[in-house]
């Protein structure tokens, strides 16, 4: 099966079809068997498309954290779910209250960067005075942490270090 992005010539309208092959599709075009769903147009051709190329197995995404452009809040247009589908509104909504709850609760904890872990270790064994503190830890190191029986959790959203805030 192949997948094209078609799209009539009168409206523009865009649309999806499925084919057995590239020549099943030129086949089906050329008979008249291809039509716009919107408008009935048979005067369709393949719309520029994208290609879906998939990461590896073996790869990870790297978090907007940890190195890419991270968008606070990011437009309803921007948030697709895992089928390149838009979420729904209230997904959204629930997405952006999670994210002014956990703003609102790291006001009172200080950012101490690639020391986490460090710090978080010298509070639980009383060699630095306990105070409420985020940052970055590898996962080593979080793991690290637990075992040593040091409560730690991660940050739900994406944390924009203060050095690199606008």
């Amino acid at each position: 099966m192949i997948v094209f992005d078609l799209q009539c010539a009168p409206q523009g309208h865009r649309f999806e079809g499925w084919f057995g092959s590239s020549s099943d599709y030129e086949d089906q075009l050329a008979r008249g068997l291809v039509s716009c769903p919107s408008c009935g147009s048979a005067a369709v051709g393949k719309a520029v498309m994208a290609p879906n190329v998939g990461r590896k197995g073996n790869q990870l995404a790297i978090p907007a954290s940890r190195g890419g452009a991270a968008a606070a809040n990011p437009s309803p247009a921007d948030a697709t779910g895992v089928a390149n589908v838009p979420l729904p509104p209230e997904a959204i909504a629930m997405f952006r209250a999670v994210a002014a709850m956990q703003a609102e609760a790291i006001k009172s904890s200080t950012w101490v960067g690639e020391t986490f872990a460090e710090d978080a270790r010298a509070m639980h064994y009383g060699e630095k005075e306990v105070a409420a503190i985020h940052g970055r830890a590898t996962i080593n190191e979080a793991r690290e942490l637990i075992e040593e029986g040091i409560a730690v959790a991660p940050l739900l959203v994406p944390v924009v270090p203060p050095e690199e805030a606008n």
